[in-house]
Formats: C-alpha cells, sequence, structure tokens
C-alpha cells in the first residue's frame, strides 16, 4: 500500500552484546533460569534488565528483592506516587526505555494518566521534588540540610521524614539504573513504545555490522585481536607489581591525600566522545525541569567551594545503614547486600585467565567513581587507577556514571577488548551500585545534618 513499515531497532535484549549469548545465559544456566522465571511470575513480564543481569545470578537475587521491596511493599508512598517517582528519576537522564516501562506500571496501579502530561500536571506535592532530583542526578555533593528541610516543612505539601527516605532511595536507585541501561546498551522490549520505530538518520544501525563504528578491515581485527591478549597480559603483571609494592613498603597519608587530588584533577581531562548517540527527548523532558543542567566535575563548581567528602567521616558501614533502616525498616538491610553483592563478586576469571585474584581492579573501579563524586578513602592508595585502569576504560566509566545517554557501542567496544561480555556486565553493576552508594552518602549526610 505504499506505507512505510517500522522496523525493530536491533535484535535481542542488549544493542551491545549478541542476542545468542544472552538467550544461551537463560536456558543454560540452572540458577539464573529460576530466578527469570520468578521474576517473570511476580512482574508478569521479564524485562531486559533482568535478561542482562541473570548474567550474574547472585547479584540478580539481590536486586529483585530490593525493587520489589520498594516498589511492591507495603511503605511510606502510595504505589503511584513511586512509579512516578521512578519515571521523574529515569527522565532526568533521557532513560526512554525506564520511562516507559514505568509509564505503564504508573497506569497498572491507578496513577492518574494526567499526571502524564508533563510534570507540571502532577501534584504540587511530587513538583517540589524536581530539585532534589537534578542536583542527586548530576552533582549530589551540592545537596544540602537546606534542601531537604524545604522539602520537610512546605506547609501544604511537606513530606514526612520516612517518606523523604524512600523518595531518596528511589530516586538514587533509578538514576543509577539508568547508568546500567545505557552502560549495557539496553533496548525495549518487542512489546513496548520505542522498540518498533523508523531509524533516526544520524543513529548509526549497529544491527546488521553498517554501522560507522562496527566498519573494520580484516587485517586491522586481527591486529586487534593479537593487541588485546597482550592487554590482558599486561594487566595481570600490573596488578601482580602492585601487590608485591604493597606488600614491601607503606605509603604515607600525606603522599596518599597528594595521588587523590591528583587522580581528582584528572578526571577533569576524561571527556566522552564527541559522537553521541541520538535520542529523542520530547516524550521525556516533560517529567523533568531544566534540561541543560547536566553532571559538572566535583572540582568545578566556581565560587562555590565543597570540600572532599572523607569517607570514615560518614560511612555507608556505620552511619548510612543504620539511618535508612530506622526510617524505612528493611531497606538498609537490602541494599547493603546489594551493594556487598556487587563489589564481592567474583568467579577468580579475568578473560581467558583462571585463578585470579580480582579484588584490586574491583575496588579500583568503586573509588574512581567516588573519586569523581568527591569523595575519599584515607586507605586507598590512587596511585593504583591510573595503573589499572586505562584511557579508554576511564572514559567508558565517566560516560556511564556521569552521562549515561552519551554511552555507544564504540565506548562499550574499545575497553578490556578480549573480556567475556559477563565481565563487563560485571563492570556495569560495579558502576551502578558505586554511583548510588555515593548519591544516597550525600543525601543522608544532608539528613543526618537536618536530625542533629
Amino acid at each position: 500500500m505504499g506505507l512505510g513499515i517500522p522496523t525493530a531497532s536491533a535484535h535481542g535484549p542488549s544493542e551491545f552484546i549478541p542476542e545468542k549469548e544472552i538467550l544461551q545465559l537463560a536456558s543454560g544456566d540452572a540458577e539464573a533460569r529460576v530466578l527469570l522465571i520468578e521474576a517473570f511470575a511476580t512482574l508478569g513480564r521479564l524485562d531486559n534488565v533482568t535478561l542482562l543481569m541473570g548474567f550474574h545470578p547472585q547479584y540478580l537475587d539481590s536486586f529483585l528483592k530490593t525493587e520489589h521491596y520498594l516498589m511492591q511493599v507495603d511503605g511510606p508512598l502510595p504505589y503511584c506516587y513511586r512509579h512516578y517517582i521512578a519515571i521523574m528519576a529515569a527522565a532526568q537522564h533521557q532513560c526512554s526505555y525506564l520511562v516507559n516501562l514505568h509509564v505503564n506500571d504508573f497506569l497498572q496501579v491507578g496513577g492518574d494518566p494526567k499526571w502524564l502530561a508533563g510534570l507540571d500536571s502532577a501534584p504540587p506535592k511530587l513538583q517540589t521534588l524536581s530539585q532534589v532530583n537534578k542536583i542527586l542526578a548530576h552533582r549530589p555533593w551540592l545537596i544540602t540540610k537546606d534542601h531537604i528541610e524545604r522539602l520537610l516543612r512546605s506547609e501544604d505539601h511537606g513530606w514526612s521524614l520516612a517518606e523523604l527516605i524512600q523518595v531518596l532511595v528511589l530516586l538514587a536507585h533509578y538514576h543509577s539504573l539508568a547508568s546500567f541501561t545505557f552502560g549495557c546498551g539496553i533496548i525495549p522490549e518487542i512489546h513496548s513504545d520505542g522498540c518498533h520505530s523508523p531509524r533516526h538518520p544520524s543513529a548509526p544501525d549497529f544491527t546488521n555490522g553498517n554501522g560507522v563504528e562496527e566498519q573494520t578491515h580484516g587485517h586491522e581485527r586481527t591486529d586487534q585481536v593479537a593487541g588485546t591478549t597482550f592487554e590482558v597480559e599486561a594487566l595481570l603483571e600490573k596488578m601482580k607489581r602492585l601487590q608485591e609494592c604493597r606488600d614491601e613498603e607503606g605509603t604515607s597519608q600525606e603522599e596518599m591525600a597528594t595521588r587523590f587530588e591528583r587522580e581528582k584533577i584528572e578526571s577533569l581531562f576524561v571527556v566522552s566522545s564527541e559522537n553521541e548517540r541520538w535520542i529523542d527527548t520530547r516524550e521525556i523532558s516533560r517529567h523533568f525541569e531544566d534540561p541543560s543542567y547536566g553532571y559538572q566535575d566535583f572540582s568545578r563548581h566556581g565560587d562555590q567551594y565543597v570540600p572532599t567528602f572523607r569517607a570514615q567521616d560518614y560511612t555507608w558501614e556505620d552511619h548510612g545503614y543504620s539511618l535508612v533502616n530506622r526510617l524505612y525498616p528493611d531497606v538498609g538491610q537490602l541494599l547493603d547486600e546489594k551493594f556487598q553483592n556487587a563489589y564481592n563478586l567474583t568467579y577468580n576469571t579475568m578473560a581467558m585467565h583462571e585463578n585470579v585474584d580480582t579484588s584490586m581492579l574491583r575496588r579500583a573501579i568503586w573509588n574512581y567513581i567516588h573519586c569523581m563524586f568527591g569523595i575519599r578513602y584515607d586507605d586507598y592508595d590512587y596511585g593504583e587507577i591510573n595503573q589499572l585502569l586505562d584511557r579508554n576504560f576511564k572514559v567508558y566509566i565517566k560516560t556511564v556514571v556521569c552521562s549515561p545517554a552519551k554511552t555507544t557501542k564504540g565506548m562499550y567496544d574499545s575497553f578490556w577488548r578480549q573480556f567475556k561480555h559477563s565481565e563487563k556486565v560485571h563492570v556495569n553493576l560495579l558502576l551502578m551500585e558505586a554511583r548510588m552508594q555515593a548519591e544516597l552518602l550525600y543525601a543522608l549526610t544532608a539528613i543526618t545534618r537536618h536530625l542533629t
């Protein structure tokens, strides 16, 4: 009839990971299969986030329990508020995947469709969250007790402390989940809005090998494979050498502080690629205010001085955990298990090598993210970060954590080229959880200052 038929925007759950690997996982790993079945039975769907996390069943179990508690178990907030806050948080990072998912859930729990016309149409109480949403998403170190007190003391639209804790956990959860979604190249499910759509002319076609970033000549690909094998060996050698240096001599506190400042400043010069992916934000921008507000490096805050957050002064383990658990029972425990699962997860493998202690590498990734957010650990030698994380990897980490919508397949392919996709998914779990913990540390510190 001469009508243009929209085609699927990609095949499988991810733009970055071959579909067959994910399908093999779902059919081959018994533990993962049980969790996927349970997730489907609970939610009535099996979304692509869950499928990708299925590479790591131990973590997935913890994630599903936490999300179930946040969204489906009785708590301070009405169910429609929870999904609307999820929409606000995901929209802040232009994550249409999560926005569409929670628009559907919002309507299913009886949310008023009029609210979806835009933030101006939502209840004033929800509108008051706009500023905290954008600051927490992009510059969480700027959250102060004044922001908290304005939300608690608003005459007609004030939040209770218990409600506000759930709000902050939800915002941090969906900001970080947007990072995971973009970091893994997750695409909409077959039944969701956006899965079948005409391709924008500026969007490279990654599904058939015709994308610019996929074009490589045969001899270049051969050289690349040879080079990546060397990269893995070199990384193992660096880890071994750093461990020997640790054992031989200690580093002074002054030198440790200097190395942190040096790494913090160097992170200023790690910038995303100019070749950004194209995203249609017209349907998303109505759910948040001030689209021009984005990530700004911690060290660049102009006239507003923000001191380094010394981790030992306010830790998740000693302070944040108990505050959350007191005001929102059981959530502190669930979040703690999720953080621990991501941080401690290991199969003692690295690319093609087995029996490898990866703890040094995992800590470098976690602490690099916290360093970008101005959080310093006195007992960590930040000189290790430059040894273990190369520039391509740093660009990927900073983009996924700070400007997730700018993540491209080229960035994903350019780091750890010999590593398995499951290992890169694990990297994204670390990025997501380290980011969420950083947001919560700043938000909970502000609440603690209000209480004292």
